[in-house]
């Protein structure tokens, strides 16, 4: 997330959503401060499947419909994945009318040089939460 930029408020995993008279749940939401908008981003343990667009637009719709204020602009969906296929990607999200992006993620045991001056070291955690206990 650090990627993306600053502005996000996390709002809650496994967020309670509802439509009709049945409860979903997203994996993580979150609002983005600048942007001035809802974020779903919904983890995946493995492959891209195309049904993932389909569970996403109907959670991009609840929130747009039931969260979001008149003020706020569009929600956005961030689906991330073990692996994806472009072109699979491509034609399940072609025609949704709402930003979704699918992305790829990388296992790693080490913070890249260019995001360990922004995240805190474990250390500086053990500081910040023994103050605040």
């Amino acid at each position: 997330l650090l990627e993306l930029g600053k502005g996000f408020a996390y709002m809650g995993n496994q967020y309670k959503l509802y439509a009709g008279s049945k409860e979903y749940r997203t994996d993580l939401l979150f609002y983005h401060t600048k942007l001035r908008c809802y974020i779903i981003i919904e983890l995946k343990i493995g492959d891209f499947k195309p049904e993932y667009t389909g569970k996403l637009n109907f959670y991009l719709n609840v929130i747009d419909d039931t969260v979001k204020s008149e003020d706020d602009n569009q929600t956005i969906g961030i689906i991330l994945c073990k692996s994806k296929d472009n072109i699979e990607v491509e034609y399940s999200i072609k025609k949704i009318q709402k930003p979704i992006g699918v992305g790829q993620y990388i296992y790693t045991s080490e913070l890249p040089e260019n995001l360990k001056s922004n995240i805190p070291s474990q250390k500086e955690w053990n500081s910040i939460l023994e103050n605040n206990m």
